[in-house]
């Protein structure tokens, strides 16, 4: 796992990239936060999609319900950004679309885009 720190708009952001899945479960979700928080001091957190166990995405599992509430209160801002074109699950899409009206969990095809709705713009 690599962790880049981003200044955008005066906002600090983690970007955390890399070829391993790191947001696996409720204890990796913690264990990102922390280490995020320790290395970067950043709140908001921007994150490729191939990072992201494939049972995030399957709703029934709850993983995404139960990562994200951790987030959530930790008062952590997420984005998850890749291609979401292959998902036809009707309940992901709605969850996605209603997660970006929010503005907590994002989620965004591009790292730019990721970068931009964590900063505010």
């Amino acid at each position: 796992m690599q962790i880049e720190s981003i200044q955008r708009n005066g906002v600090k952001i983690a970007v955390v990239t890399g070829g391993e899945k790191v947001l696996t479960d409720v204890q990796s979700a913690l264990d990102l936060l922390a280490t995020v928080n320790y290395e970067t001091g950043a709140d908001r957190i921007a994150i490729d999609k191939g990072t992201v166990a494939d049972d995030f995405f399957v709703l029934s599992t709850g993983l995404a319900g139960d990562v994200l509430q951790k987030f959530v209160t930790y008062h952590t801002k997420l984005a998850i950004y890749g291609d979401y074109t292959g998902y036809t699950s009707k309940p992901l899409k709605d969850f996605m679309y209603e997660s970006n009206k929010g503005n907590h969990v994002f989620f965004v095809p591009t790292k730019e885009e990721a970068l931009e709705r964590l900063a505010g713009g």
